[in-house]
C-alpha cells in the first residue's frame, strides 16, 4: 500500500517536460538558458532546442477537477494504525481486501502490509509534450496515456445503478 502525504508548505508549482530521449538521470537539474530555453513562436507553438535538435511541444492540461502531483518515494513507512487518519491518502489493492468472511480470522493472523510514504515535492496543472521537428499528435503515447487515465479514473470513481428509473450512462 502506499500513502501518499503532502508537506507543510504550499508544494512548488512545476511544469513537466516529455523530450523525445532518452536521459540517464532521475531527478531536478540545474538546466540554465544555454542548455534549455523553450519559447513561444508568434503562432502559438512551443519551440525549443536540445542538444542542437528542433523540438515542438505540445501542452496537454490536466482536468479542471484533477491534479498533477511529482512525488517522491521515502523510506518512512506510516505507523500500524494510522492508514486512514492524517493528511494523507492511502492507496490500496482492492482486489486483496475483498476476502470472504471464513477468511477473515485467518488475515486478522497475518501480519498487514506496511504502508510506504510518497511524499509530495510539486503540482503542475499541464504537461509539455516535446517532438522531433514534429508535434506530438494525439496517437502519442503520454498524451493517450494522460486521456486514458483521467477517463479510467472516472469510471472508476462513477456510481452506476441498474434499476430500471436511473439514466442511461453518457458514453464518449
Amino acid at each position: 500500500m502506499l500513502s501518499i502525504q503532502s508537506k507543510t508548505e504550499q508544494p512548488q508549482k512545476c511544469t513537466p517536460n516529455v523530450l523525445p530521449c532518452r536521459v540517464h538521470h532521475n531527478g531536478p537539474a540545474n538546466a540554465t538558458e544555454r542548455y534549455w530555453s523553450p519559447s513561444t513562436d508568434a503562432d502559438g507553438k512551443k519551440v525549443a532546442y536540445f542538444r542542437g535538435r528542433k523540438l515542438d511541444g505540445k501542452c496537454v492540461k490536466i482536468p479542471d477537477d484533477y491534479r498533477g502531483v511529482v512525488m517522491r518515494s521515502t523510506d518512512r513507512k506510516l505507523p500500524r494504525g494510522l492508514h486512514s487518519a492524517g493528511p494523507s491518502h492511502v492507496f490500496t489493492n482492492a482486489a486483496a481486501e475483498q476476502v470472504d468472511d471464513e477468511e477473515d480470522d485467518e488475515e486478522e493472523e497475518e501480519e498487514e502490509e506496511p504502508v510506504k510514504i510518497l511524499e509530495e515535492r510539486a503540482s503542475f496543472d499541464e504537461v509539455v509534450l516535446w517532438g522531433h521537428e514534429s508535434m506530438p499528435d494525439k496517437n502519442d503515447l503520454y498524451a493517450k496515456g494522460i486521456d486514458e487515465w483521467i477517463s479510467f479514473a472516472e469510471t472508476m470513481h462513477s456510481t452506476f445503478s441498474t434499476s430500471p428509473d436511473a439514466q442511461d450512462v453518457k458514453e464518449s
